[in-house]
């Protein structure tokens, strides 16, 4: 799936107290680079809660259980290499 000038990587911890204003116990950061830039990243934040990235574009996400989550994001690189055709070597 991934060459020479691109990679994922996933990071996801437990936390004690889920980051506000999400509810769920984990901070979590699938991202996907591409030429050394993100193309697609997954991660929540204190004041905004889960959201995803695509290119520029920012919108929110919902975490409902981990294996969705890195479904979603399997399925977002996907799509963006599909849409951009980037990421082939």
């Amino acid at each position: 799936m991934f060459g020479e000038r691109d990679f994922a990587e996933r990071v996801m911890w437990r936390v004690p107290v889920p980051v506000p204003p999400t509810s769920h116990g984990f901070e979590d950061r699938p991202v996907s680079i591409v030429d050394g830039a993100r193309v697609v990243g997954v991660d929540n934040e204190r004041g905004k809660g889960d959201h995803r990235h695509v290119g520029a574009d920012e919108w929110p996400s919902r975490f409902t259980e981990i294996d969705r989550r890195l479904g979603d994001f399997v399925e977002a690189v996907e799509a963006w290499r599909r849409d951009y055709g980037k990421g082939d070597d």
